[in-house]
């Protein structure tokens, strides 16, 4: 639980030395509840106070960093149980496993494989975060082999998975530098576990076989040493799976339960690919940090990354495109010019259509605060000025000689409006981005 500013004055040297640039002890914790000065600032508190401020203020669920440079991963750090209450910040990543028993080609292939997803949705560029390398083998030797392999061909954050710590130290001094995180921890090798990771500075996931046991297996690594922790409830089923991390996110939210305070990670197997695709959707949504696949079909990871980024869009700031006049083609001065707003699933459905008519054209995109066209027209942000207002700055009239602008079928009741305050003729297009092909091909023509 947060402190107030007079429970931290308590732990202050109340010296009013000036040290910090606060006029007086209390202003300085003042300052700190209401995070506008850090701990760093005040040269002469007690290391016993120091720890107890900095685990008072310690968030929730804490965040972990995995993995350098721009192959990093965030997870944890959340503060809400529901989207809409303010937004999830760090969304779940998704890793592929690598078991070490493939052969050298069957590892290389596979590494391949992960490394050549890529999705374009929405304007947004995506691949698989990280790469889990599984001990099936329980050969240190085949462990080791095969993240010698990851480790020259991707540059993904990692995920160590062996029983072994012995075999978990040995692939630590190989890539500890890349900030691993080490799977397969439990009660029978926790100690040794805790005195690799706090030897490597590295982020340890717990697994235990039910909530009670997870709970006491997190104190003890704590107990240890362990600062960065991930959890692993396990999953069995669907229902118990979902039950037990809304379970944990509730504690550690609600209660401040410090035991279950830290990001989740979830393995996800099933021959059935559609119910692997509902499983990591729904515990997406509720409240996995990480999920291990071990699958690398297009039609299984696509709808849960599209889940995965509508899930973690924050709803108060739709994802837009940028406002000005795109091209289609090759356009010239009698190619017809179509107006929408900046919503970017707007565009991005618009946009298709247009290219699948074989004509060259202009589609003017308008600042509408990232509001699709009937939301935007009837918060008033898809109005006549403002289309017009945007023709004028990017002098539509120098660029097409026809003088004719298309609108959406939806918003036809601007048409008379818009003439007005453009000086264009307004042509009313169809109302579904799908017959925008015919009309281009019949009506403009």
């Amino acid at each position: 639980m947060a402190l107030s500013g007079l429970d931290i004055y308590k732990l202050l040297p109340k010296t009013n030395c000036k040290k910090c640039g606060s006029p007086t002890c209390l202003a300085f914790a003042m300052k700190l509840a209401m995070k506008k000065a850090t701990l760093a600032e005040c040269p002469d508190i007690t290391a016993e106070a120091k720890k107890a401020l900095e685990e008072s203020s310690r968030p929730p669920i804490s965040l972990i960093k995995l993995g350098s440079g721009d192959s990093a991963v965030e997870i944890g750090g959340e503060t809400v149980l529901f989207r809409h209450e303010k937004t999830f910040y760090h969304q779940t990543a998704l890793a592929i496993s690598v078991d070490d028993t493939l052969s050298d080609a069957e590892l290389l292939a596979r590494i391949k494989e992960i490394e050549d997803i890529s999705f374009e949705r929405v304007g947004q560029h995506i691949v698989i975060d990280m790469i889990a390398v599984v001990n099936k083998s329980l050969s240190g030797e085949k462990f080791l082999s095969a993240l010698d392999k990851i480790l020259a061909n991707s540059k993904k954050a990692i995920i160590l998975v062996s029983p072994d710590s012995k075999t978990i130290e040995s692939a630590l001094k190989k890539c500890s530098d890349k900030k691993p995180l080490v799977c397969g921890v439990d009660s029978k090798n926790l100690k040794d576990m805790c005195a690799a990771a706090k030897a490597y500075k590295v982020p340890l996931a717990l697994k235990a076989g039910n909530l009670e046991e997870l709970d006491k297996l997190s104190q003890e690594a704590s107990s240890l040493g362990a600062e960065e922790i991930v959890l692993d409830p396990g999953f069995e089923t669907l229902r118990g799976s979902l039950n037990d991390l809304t379970q944990i996110r509730r504690l550690s939210l609600k209660r401040n339960y410090r035991p279950f305070g830290f990001p989740v990670i979830m393995f996800i197997k099933n021959a059935d690919k559609h119910q692997v695709v509902m499983n990591s959707c729904t515990l997406i949504a509720k409240y996995a940090g990480i999920i291990v696949l071990d699958t690398t079909e297009d039609d299984v990871l696509l709808p849960i990354i599209a889940m995965r980024q509508n899930i973690y869009t924050d709803p108060q700031k739709p994802v837009t495109v940028e406002p000005k006049l795109y091209k289609f083609g090759s356009p010239d001065k009698n190619s017809p010019v179509m107006v929408t707003t900046n919503f970017s699933l707007t565009y991005y459905t618009v946009s298709p259509e247009i290219e699948g008519s074989g004509q060259s054209a202009y589609l003017l995109v308008t600042d509408s605060e990232g509001m699709s066209v009937l939301t935007a027209w009837a918060a008033e942000k898809f109005t006549p000025e403002i289309i017009a207002d945007t023709m004028k700055k990017i002098d539509l009239d120098s660029i097409v000689s026809h003088k004719k602008i298309i609108i959406p079928g939806y918003v036809a009741v601007l048409s008379g409006k818009l003439e007005d305050a453009s000086g264009w003729q307004v042509l009313v297009g169809p109302k579904e981005a799908s017959g925008i092909p015919k009309y281009l091909k019949e009506i403009w023509k």
